[in-house]
């Protein structure tokens, strides 16, 4: 039964009808859990004794580059699921995972250098922590770039699962960067095996923009899947019946708003 239920997930037909029903309520979670956690953060939380109000960039830093990482391992997974059952939607979200990751780990660095300026007196330095995540923008863009060198999407897909595996290397390393080696980064303040070193008034609203971050991710990940199952299948006959029955409501609504301004 299980077995069963695993394929069937890998029907780019079954996750797309699936899927719809989802987004709505996805997106309401999303925009609550972002719209709470920001106010909270920058409005209500008190100001670092330290670096007072600039530190509030960590709103959106921080649940970027967790995101940034967790992306991943969701584009490495998929890619070996599609490299060893070859499932077509595996590899649909490899390249959406790609696409979503590649943005955020280009926001965390880019709300990094706005953080560091004023903390560190300059935009960027070539420290572990940041050069291992500009190294992990570069294997997004790789496996971004390898979907579209390839004529066969076959050949494509298997050089993106293999870069994206290659790649979950780094990962360890990016998390174990500021104990390894000198760097201007500060320890992790989150901690789950130990006692967390940010005040609860400041961590409880990061905490909710994570998760909200999270559900953001979910969104994204399934509308751009959503894309690509439509770009890949275009040619199947449940896609044009798609297509022509939304070019069909579109003809009715235009034809209703011509009769309604001739009325």
């Amino acid at each position: 039964m299980a077995w069963q239920w695993f394929h069937r997930l890998g029907s780019p037909r079954w996750f797309y009808e699936k899927s719809a029903p989802w987004l709505p309520w996805l997106g309401a979670l999303t925009a609550a859990l972002l719209l709470v956690g920001a106010v909270w953060g920058l409005a209500f939380a008190p100001p670092d004794y330290k670096q007072g109000n600039s530190y509030r960039i960590i709103y959106v830093h921080v649940p970027t580059a967790v995101l940034a990482l967790a992306g991943y391992y969701v584009m490495a997974i998929s890619g070996a699921v599609g490299l060893i059952w070859k499932m077509k939607l595996a590899d649909m979200v490899m390249k959406s995972a790609a696409i979503i990751g590649a943005v955020l780990t280009f926001l965390a660095l880019f709300t990094g250098a706005v953080w560091g300026k004023p903390t560190w007196g300059t935009w960027w330095v070539w420290d572990a922590r940041i050069t291992s995540m500009v190294l992990l923008l570069f294997l997004y863009l790789g496996v971004i770039a390898l979907q579209e060198a390839y004529q066969s999407r076959d050949t494509a897909n298997k050089a993106s699962a293999i870069l994206a595996l290659v790649g979950t290397v780094n990962i360890p390393i990016i998390y174990k960067s500021v104990d390894w080696w000198y760097t201007l980064h500060q320890p992790a303040t989150i901690k789950f095996t130990s006692q967390s070193t940010i005040h609860p008034s400041m961590f409880y609203p990061l905490l909710t923009m994570i998760i909200g971050f999270y559900c953001f991710y979910a969104l994204a990940l399934i509308m751009q899947t959503r894309v690509e199952i439509l770009q890949r299948e275009r040619r199947t006959q449940w896609v044009r019946d798609i297509v022509e029955g939304g070019e069909k409501g579109k003809g009715k609504r235009e034809k209703g708003k011509v009769e309604g301004s001739t009325a």
